[in-house]
């Protein structure tokens, strides 16, 4: 009677667990998805997540269940001390591992490659062209159909998938919205690729996951999913206004800036992100150490 009403009570704490860990996640995480690529990931983490507590909690429960029954106090248990081994036990305490092993491999494998960087999203409709460089400490975003550029904001239309063409200027980093989807590192020298989609209006945090010197705690940036015909007028609105991307305003921007405010360039000079990714521009020499960043940008916070 004692272990068949400890089972109900142990899933009950057990879901408790569970529901208070992934609502301290949601609102503008991972598990806040606004996207298919978001959608997915979120969904094979729980496959995974209830794949492993097949095993982990039986695990639990027999360990608690053996510790009740053979307690000093009930006569019934039968104790076999010279008892050493079974090829039952054995065959059981392999196999499940095994099987678990297994479908984990399958829901990684097939994951891997559905939610692929490099694989398009099917859409009826041309994406939307984003190039993305990394700097000391900020983002720069250039639109190269739209003629325009911005740093630190990025402004995308709902229901349309957005490719991503990602470098480094300066030292190694990771470009990450957790509610539309994959993150990928950026790096000097090298393009690689990403697609993500933002399904619904809003605002949605963006950051760079990869530690870059002083400056890190405050280079991210916020996507703007908007209808359209919205996106239509900012572009137009973006074209009218603010500087011209020339290799000189890159130069300025290049240099190390802390806290820098979303501005917009009205028109970039072009082959400006294949000059940075082939190195044709000489890239920046990093994070100083003991610089601490000095606010060169006009734009900054500070």
């Amino acid at each position: 009677m004692a272990i068949s009403s400890s089972g109900p009570r142990l899933r009950g704490w057990v879901g408790a667990l569970l529901i208070a860990l992934l609502a301290g996640c949601a609102g503008g995480g991972v598990w806040d998805a606004q996207g298919p690529v978001a959608s997915a990931d979120r969904q094979m983490t729980l496959n995974a997540l209830a794949i492993m507590l097949a095993i982990v909690v039986p695990t639990i429960a027999i360990a608690l269940g053996a510790a009740w029954w053979f307690r000093a106090s009930n006569p019934r248990a039968r104790r076999r001390p010279n008892w050493a081994y079974s090829g039952r036990i054995e065959l059981i305490v392999w196999s499940i591992p095994l099987l678990v092993i297994l479908f984990l491999s399958g829901v990684i494998w097939i994951g891997s490659h559905q939610l692929d960087p490099y694989r398009p999203l099917a859409s009826p409709g041309k994406p939307l062209e984003v190039q993305v460089v990394s700097l000391d400490w900020k983002w720069l975003f250039i639109y190269p159909d739209e003629g325009i550029a911005t740093v630190n904001q990025l402004t995308v239309p709902i229901g349309t998938p957005v490719h991503f063409s990602l470098t480094s200027a300066t030292v190694m980093n990771a470009f990450f919205v957790p509610q539309l989807g994959s993150m990928v590192a950026t790096m000097n020298g090298m393009v690689t690729q990403l697609h993500l989609q933002a399904d619904r209006a809003g605002d949605y945090y963006g950051q760079s996951t990869q530690f870059s010197g002083d400056g890190f705690s405050g280079m991210h940036f916020v996507v703007h999913a908007v209808s359209r015909d919205q996106f239509e007028q900012w572009v137009s609105t973006a074209r009218a206004s603010g500087d011209a991307l020339d290799r000189a305003g890159y130069d300025a921007l290049a240099r190390e800036s802390k806290n820098v405010r979303p501005f917009t360039y009205r028109s970039v000079v072009p082959g400006l992100f294949q000059a940075i990714a082939t190195l044709q521009i000489a890239p920046a020499g990093g994070p100083t150490q003991g610089h601490g960043g000095r606010d060169v940008n006009p734009r900054s916070k500070d």
